[in-house]
C-alpha cells in the first residue's frame, strides 16, 4: 500500500490554487477457477492497477483515469481531468470531502496466506468441490458450474484537502450450480463458501447447500393464489436489503426519487426491524476501514425499532441535501467516480434459527429463490412483485415445493409485515448479510 499512497499525495500535491484534487490509485489480483467433468475447464489469473484523478475547480469537476501506477501518465490524467472540468458545468454542491475528525477502525481484513496459495491447491478445491457434488445424491445429474476464486486489492486515497486513506483486503470462495432430475423434471440449486483465508473455505457447505436445494424443488408444483405468511431465505432476505439501501440513498431521497423522501422520524416499519449499515464489522466481506472518499467508516443506524432515523450520504448527497456525510461513498474502482452505496447491510438479528422461524410460523411459504427483484422493484411506489419458488409451510415443516409463483406487495407493507427476524444472520458476499425473516400477508399468485 505504501507505493499506492506515495502516488496519491503527490498527485493530491499537484493541486493549484483554487483547485481540489484527488487521487484514487488501486491495485487487484484475481484468479478463477471453473471444473467440469472432473477436469479445468477454465482458469484465469488477472491482474489491474491504476489512478483515478478528479479535480474541482470554479464548482466545476473533471474526472479522468490512467491504468498504470507511472507517475508521467498520472500527470497526464491530473491534465486530462482539469480539462474535463473546464467544460462541465457548474455545480455549488460537488467538491472533495474534507476529513471530519472520526478516527478509523482498527480492521484486520487481509490474509497472507492467499497470496502464498499455489495455484493447483485452487485447481484441487474447484475439482474437489465438483466431485462432492455429483456424489451427493444420485438424483444429481449435471454441475452446472464448480468454481474457486479468489481477490486480494489494495486502495489508497490523497487529496489536497487532507484526505490521507490506505487499506486491503482478500477474498476467497467457493461457489457451485447443480441440476437434479427424477424423470422428466428437472431443478437447480446452488451452494457456496466464502471468507477472507483459504483455509476457512467449507467444500463440505457448498456441496451440501447445492444438493440439498436442488434436489428438495423436485417435483415441485404451481399452488393455488392466496395470501400467505412468507418466510424468506438468507439470500433472498440479502437481495431485499440491499434493494432497501438504495431507497434509502440521501441523493436520491434529495431528488425525490426515494419512497422514503421527507419520511425521518415516521415508522416505516414493524418494531421488530432495526436496520444497520456497519462497515467497520470486520464479519462483512464488505468491511472497510474507510470509505471511496477517504473518509472514516462507521456504523449508521437506518431504521431503529422501526422508525426511519438516517439516509446514507456521501460527500456530494450530503451537500445537495443540507447535510453531512455518513462516510457512505462507493466506487467501482479507479475508472469511476464515487457515488452512495452501502457495503454492509444488516438486520439485528433475532433468537430463533432458520427451524425456528418456520416453526414459529407453521403455516406458509418458504421462499427459497427469487427472480427479478431489481427490475420487479419500483424504488419510488415501492411497489414488488417478483417471481419465486420455494416450499409450502405445513405445521412448521417444510411440505411440498411450488414454482411459478409472483409475490406482489410493496416495500411498505413487506417492513411493516416482518414478523420475525431471524438470528441465523451469515455474511454474504454482497452489500447485506442474509437473516431468516417472517412476511405475514403477502399475496402469492400461483394457479
Amino acid at each position: 500500500m505504501t507505493e499506492l499512497l506515495d502516488l496519491a499525495q503527490k498527485i493530491a500535491s499537484w493541486a493549484r490554487p483554487g483547485e481540489e484534487v484527488e487521487a484514487f490509485a488501486s491495485w487487484q489480483r484475481e484468479t478463477e477457477v471453473r471444473a467440469y467433468g472432473g477436469e479445468v475447464e477454465s482458469l484465469s489469473s488477472a491482474e489491474s492497477a491504476g489512478v483515478g484523478v478528479r479535480v474541482v475547480a470554479q464548482a466545476r469537476q473533471g474526472f479522468a483515469y490512467v491504468g498504470n501506477l507511472d507517475e508521467s501518465l498520472a500527470r497526464e490524467a491530473l491534465a486530462e481531468a482539469r480539462d474535463n472540468a473546464s467544460f462541465a458545468t457548474p455545480d455549488a454542491n460537488v467538491g472533495l470531502a474534507s476529513p471530519d475528525g472520526i478516527a478509523p477502525t482498527s480492521l484486520e481484513l487481509w490474509d497472507d496466506s492467499l497470496g502464498a496459495m499455489a495455484t493447483e491447491e485452487k485447481v484441487a478445491l474447484a475439482l474437489e468441490l465438483e466431485s462432492q457434488v455429483r456424489a451427493g445424491d444420485p438424483r444429481i445429474r449435471e454441475v452446472v458450474s464448480a468454481d474457486y476464486g479468489d481477490d486480494q486489492s489494495e486502495v489508497a486515497i490523497a487529496s489536497s484537502m487532507g484526505i490521507s486513506a490506505a487499506s486491503r483486503s482478500t477474498t476467497c470462495y467457493l461457489v457451485v450450480y447443480a441440476v437434479a432430475g427424477e424423470g422428466d423434471d428437472t431443478q437447480t440449486g446452488g451452494g457456496y463458501s466464502v471468507c477472507r483465508a483459504p483455509g476457512e473455505l467449507e467444500i463440505e457447505k457448498a456441496s451440501r447447500d447445492a444438493v440439498e436445494r436442488a434436489t428438495r424443488m423436485l417435483g415441485a408444483t404451481k399452488p393455488p393464489s392466496g395470501r400467505v405468511t412468507a418466510v424468506f431465505d438468507r439470500e433472498v432476505t440479502a437481495a431485499l436489503l440491499s434493494v432497501l439501501a438504495g431507497t434509502l440513498s440521501g441523493e436520491e431521497v434529495a431528488k425525490g426519487r426515494s419512497l422514503f423522501a421527507g419520511r425521518l422520524g415516521e415508522q416505516v416499519a414493524s418494531e421488530a426491524v432495526t436496520f444497520v449499515e456497519d462497515p467497520t464489522n470486520g464479519f462483512a466481506f464488505g468491511a472497510s476501514r474507510y470509505d471511496a472518499e477517504g473518509l472514516a467508516c462507521r456504523r449508521v443506524p437506518l431504521i431503529d425499532k422501526g422508525r426511519l432515523v438516517a439516509y446514507l450520504y456521501d460527500t456530494y448527497s450530503a451537500r445537495l441535501a443540507g447535510a453531512r456525510s455518513t462516510a457512505s461513498a462507493v466506487r467501482a474502482g479507479f475508472k469511476s467516480t464515487p457515488g452512495v452505496g452501502a457495503l454492509a447491510l444488516s438486520l439485528t438479528p433475532g433468537d430463533l434459527d432458520q427451524a425456528g422461524v418456520i416453526r414459529a410460523v407453521g403455516e406458509g411459504l418458504f421462499i427459497q429463490d427469487v427472480s427479478g427483484i431489481h427490475s420487479g422493484v419500483n424504488p419510488v411506489s415501492g411497489d414488488f412483485s417478483v417471481g419465486a419458488e420455494g416450499l409450502l409451510i405445513r405445521r412448521g415443516e417444510l411440505a411440498q415445493p411450488v414454482r411459478e409463483i409472483t409475490i406482489a406487495s410493496t416495500i411498505q407493507s413487506l417492513l411493516q409485515g416482518i414478523e420475525v427476524v431471524g438470528g441465523d444472520i451469515e455474511w454474504l458476499p454482497s452489500a447485506a448479510a442474509g437473516l431468516t425473516i417472517a412476511i405475514g400477508d403477502v399475496a402469492m399468485s400461483g394457479s
